[in-house]
């Protein structure tokens, strides 16, 4: 318990002087600080909130049991407090609990079709859809930062932003994080005559975007710039210059492209902290694999054995295989409607963290 209380101290006092630091007109001034700032302000409401609730009962309850001698009906009232009280201690534990230090914020998210050939592509596009659906309706600004069409308009590959509209201690990575593996459908492919179902399947890779990078420096002399004409949606007005930036990390192998600005410089700066993230999520992932003796975060394969995720069409079924999550509304889920999905992983993953604990 004094341990608890400690920790409760020590965020309340940094809460303060976060609100203090924000009322400076200095930072007001800084929009890279006032965001970070902004952040962490958002992601520890929720903990300064419930704190203030318990003291308040903590309070009443005292007052009431003083009471009780003299009335019953403060007796009754001691009890429902002391329920009360219980119920926000166990939720400040929840909440005090170590939680992923990413879960505010915002998101890179890769789609890349894999075995199938035009069917994958076609399901890739699905994906991201989904994704963009879901973004619409929890007010999260997404865009496509480059851009690969298949022939038939499905998708070969995509670099999609997710952005969170205002400051949450719940930010797209506490949702997405989950994604990041390969997914399999189950359907009849448009390009099958025979009517027959085939299993096809598409990668997805995500990580949180990087602000200010602390675990990783790039040499400009290790990545390789090329610049080419804008593809794919955008208007007459993206392709018409060579404003299209494709960078190579020479060591990893990553490529990053960017064609969403209209201007290259932008592009190059976009694609650079899209690089960046990339990089810094690597190593997040080494270091996690060495303390979990090589357990890997995210699938990097397009293997259709190794999934997280079935699609059968079908079936209309979704089943997510790490938790055993299964649901027969595919095409709601298809159309943005994953919160019993993400509520599913987020349980199990805050279980999995008690545990530990």
């Amino acid at each position: 318990m004094s341990n608890r209380v400690s920790a409760v101290d020590d965020i309340v006092s940094e809460y303060q002087g976060i609100e203090a630091q924000m009322a400076d007109p200095a930072t007001a001034g800084d929009q890279s600080l006032f965001r970070k700032l902004s952040k962490r302000y958002a992601a520890l409401q929720p903990i300064i909130r419930v704190n203030n609730d318990l003291v308040e009962v903590r309070g009443d309850l005292e007052a009431a049991r003083e009471m009780a001698h003299e009335d019953k009906e403060f007796a009754d009232e001691a009890q429902r407090l002391e329920v009360e009280a219980v119920e926000l201690e166990e939720k400040l534990a929840d909440l005090l609990a170590p939680r992923d230090p990413h879960d505010a914020d915002d998101v890179i998210m890769e789609i890349k079709a894999g075995a199938g050939g035009e069917e994958a592509a076609l399901f890739a596009g699905d994906l991201a859809r989904m994704y963009e659906r879901f973004a619409d309706k929890h007010g999260i600004a997404w865009e496509a930062l480059g851009l690969s069409e298949s022939d038939l308009g499905g998708i070969k590959d995509i670099t999609l932003s997710f952005r969170m509209k205002s400051p949450s201690p719940d930010g797209v990575w506490s949702l997405m994080k989950f994604e990041g593996g390969v997914h399999r459908v189950q359907r009849v492919p448009v390009t099958e005559s025979q009517g027959r179902i085939q299993t096809s399947a598409a990668g997805v890779m995500v990580f949180p975007e990087t602000e200010e990078p602390e675990a990783v420096s790039i040499d400009d002399k290790d990545v390789r710039v090329d610049v080419y004409r804008s593809s794919g949606k955008g208007g007459q007005g993206v392709n018409t210059t060579d404003s299209a930036v494709r960078l190579t990390h020479l060591p990893s192998g990553i490529v990053v492209t960017c064609q969403k600005e209209r201007s290259q410089i932008q592009n190059k700066a976009r694609a650079m902290q899209v690089l960046l993230s990339r990089l810094e999520q690597m190593e997040r992932e080494k270091a996690d694999a060495e303390a979990s003796e090589g357990r890997a975060a995210q699938v990097r394969t397009m293997d259709r054995s190794e999934r997280i995720r079935t699609y059968n069409w079908p079936e209309n079924r979704i089943s997510d295989h790490r938790i055993g999550f299964k649901a027969n509304n595919l095409d709601s889920v298809l159309d943005g409607n994953m919160d019993d999905l993400f509520s599913a992983l987020q349980d199990a993953e805050r279980a999995e963290r008690l545990e530990a604990e």
